[in-house]
């Protein structure tokens, strides 16, 4: 059994997974080093005055059987869910990993609940479901015209694509038409990333977005109307956007990964917190230790056999202790990053609803309305019930990317709300005085960028591969904009080189890139 020290920057979940997955497979001791105070990374949970809030949103579905079922072994799922030990999701029977009880989330903190998946897109000051779909409903408030506009323009994209999608523009256009792209896509799209979507590269749209086009949606409309599996988290093969329901933490995403780093504590690991790594020592092709300043402007050292890096790449590459080749050093510094900035909002009511007067369902609304700053609105009731104080209020989360140099960034919380509750009342959402407490939390590189310098980043990729021992993991680490199981997946096939003695990392690099063909083919 493989022996020796892991040293893992980061405890967010690609960070946590490699650390318990080593514990598991290996005798290697991992020793895990944060350089904020919380644990989670972007998947962590903020806990404000008896609110919580879910940064960005963390759906747990994925198509990773594997996945799935680390997520259920680690928190079992509430007694609701399964019938006869068995749960259904990606339109197969599952059996649930066997738990001492089923728990009960009115008795039991330590449960995944499922939860309805509903999500919807406001513009013209209406919403619309997203994804897409081809209801009544939709052509009514679309009108006539946009209507006829969107069947011929689909039909020209259909007809006549674009043969080489360079960008992301051209990725969205040949899947929905341009009319339809101008209209749910441009405007939320070039909030997220401050940039045209003409200068963003399609491989975010194939990474993000892949399978789904507007034909898929018409095949998931006529399968869910036809056939529709009621017990299931999703129709076999269904693209994930397109997902009804899907599992979810009681306490939200952070609640998990506090239990994780707690169970690598237990089992002889380490984590230490408040460290920021900006020195990598190597000898040759191999990394010998990391280096730090603690909380105390100390600083210290970290030798080890084996490195897993989940920080910014370009931070990773300042690190570097030995002379570095120009060309790398040119691709890093320009490759670029979005940050994020989300406001809680507690308020007595909106001034929303659903059709029939009740409080929205929506877990995210997606904002497309040109005329306000904000991207996305969460409804964190309807993510989980436990994470709102008070059942009577209702605990919203506004999100706005930025970067940091921005104005935005630089508010103090007082404007930041001042000026989020100003945009939502100017759209309809709330009324100003009903609401009662705000929170702000910034969110620094919560997105890499797929412009700059990243047409480029195989020259870091060759770079830092050729050290054998430092594996690059999860969505930073990787400057990939992988999701929480991507991130996942990618440690675990880390862990797996590592035990198995693998010296090739494209298995790595390809988790996200071929997920289908992984799926199919091997069927983790």
């Amino acid at each position: 059994m493989r022996q020796g020290t892991a040293i893992i920057i980061g405890a967010g979940p690609a960070g946590l997974t490699a650390a318990i997955e080593l514990q598991r497979h290996s005798a290697i001791k991992p020793i895990v080093i944060e350089a904020s105070h919380e644990i989670g990374g972007i998947s962590r949970t903020i806990v404000y005055k008896g609110n919580r809030m879910d940064i960005g949103g963390h759906r747990f579905f994925s198509k990773s059987d594997r996945v799935m079922r680390w997520w259920m072994e680690m928190m079992p799922v509430e007694a609701a869910a399964s019938q006869n030990g068995y749960l259904r999701y990606q339109g197969k029977q599952r059996e649930v990993p066997e738990a001492a009880s089923a728990p009960d989330p009115e008795k039991d903190d330590l449960v995944m609940l499922i939860r309805p998946r509903k999500s919807r897109i406001y513009f013209l000051r209406r919403f619309f479901d997203y994804p897409i779909s081809l209801t009544a409903d939709t052509l009514r408030k679309l009108g006539l015209a946009r209507t006829f506009k969107a069947g011929v323009s689909y039909v020209k994209s259909a007809v006549l694509p674009q043969r080489e999608e360079k960008t992301l523009e051209d990725f969205l256009i040949n899947r929905f038409g341009r009319q339809l792209y101008l209209t749910f896509f441009k405007s939320y799209t070039e909030k997220v990333w401050g940039v045209p979507c003409n200068q963003i590269s399609a491989e975010w749209g194939a990474q993000r977005i892949k399978g789904l086009s507007l034909t898929g949606v018409v095949k998931h409309f006529l399968t869910k109307t036809f056939r529709r599996n009621r017990d299931g988290l999703a129709q076999t093969k269904t693209e994930t956007s397109l997902i009804e329901k899907f599992l979810y933490p009681k306490f939200g995403p952070g609640q998990l990964w506090e239990y994780t780093a707690g169970l690598v504590r237990q089992q002889g690991g380490e984590i230490h917190m408040g460290i920021a790594i900006d020195r990598i020592h190597v000898d040759g092709d191999k990394v010998t230790a990391v280096e730090g300043v603690n909380k105390g402007g100390e600083r210290v050292t970290f030798a080890g056999d084996y490195f897993f890096s989940t920080m910014p790449v370009r931070d990773l590459i300042r690190a570097i202790s030995s002379p570095l080749p120009k060309e790398v050093t040119e691709v890093s510094e320009g490759l670029m990053y979005r940050d994020f900035i989300t406001v809680g909002l507690l308020a007595k009511k909106l001034t929303v609803s659903e059709d029939d007067g009740t409080p929205l369902k929506d877990n995210w609304i997606y904002i497309q309305e040109p005329d306000v700053m904000v991207g996305r609105l969460q409804v964190f009731n309807n993510w989980s019930p436990y994470l709102v104080g008070s059942k009577e209020k209702t605990w919203i989360g506004l999100e706005y990317f930025c970067n940091d140099t921005d104005p935005l960034w630089k508010l103090s919380d007082e404007e930041m709300a001042k000026f989020a509750i100003g945009e939502v009342a100017k759209i309809g959402i709330l009324k100003p005085e009903d609401v009662e407490d705000f929170h702000v939390v910034h969110v620094p590189k919560t997105y890499p960028a797929y412009f700059g310098s990243y047409d480029r980043f195989d020259v870091i990729r060759g770079y830092l591969d050729r050290f054998e021992n430092l594996f690059l993991v999860g969505r930073n680490g990787m400057h990939k904009y992988n999701n929480q199981d991507h991130s996942m997946l990618t440690a675990m096939t880390a862990v797996e080189n590592i035990v198995n003695d693998v010296k090739t990392k494209d298995n790595i690099w390809a988790v996200n890139t071929e997920m289908e063909y992984h799926e199919e083919k091997s069927g983790k």
